[in-house]
């Protein structure tokens, strides 16, 4: 299964990075992609650069050329079922920047307190 999710991570992050028109769709990245047993369905993590409007308009365009991208991936990837695709924002990156600077504040307060 990490071998078929990782295919479509690969193939989904070229599609939406190279050949996606779509304008609201912003700088996207792919994180992970985490695919049914089955393979009928694909849950895609996207990280979205910019506010909270930029990753709303970013994951409506990704949900419209889901479709788009289920035929790339079907033209690619040689799979008994093609997943159908949902998409979802990954947050651990938004949380490991805030985790960093949590602890960097706490390094400079230890260093006052000295």
């Amino acid at each position: 299964m990490r071998r078929v999710d990782e295919a479509l991570r690969a193939v989904l992050g070229d599609a939406i990075s190279t050949d996606l028109q779509d304008p609201r769709v912003g700088f996207v990245t792919v994180t992970a992609v985490k695919t049914s047993p089955d393979l009928r369905h694909a849950r895609v993590y996207v990280s979205v650069l910019g506010d909270r409007p930029a990753r709303e308009a970013s994951l409506e365009g990704l949900r419209s050329a889901h479709g788009f991208l289920q035929g790339r991936m079907a033209t690619e990837l040689r799979l008994k079922h093609t997943p159908t695709l949902t998409f979802e924002y990954d947050a651990s990156l938004e949380r490991g920047m805030k985790i960093t600077r949590l602890i960097e504040e706490l390094a400079d307060d230890g260093e006052h307190d000295k």
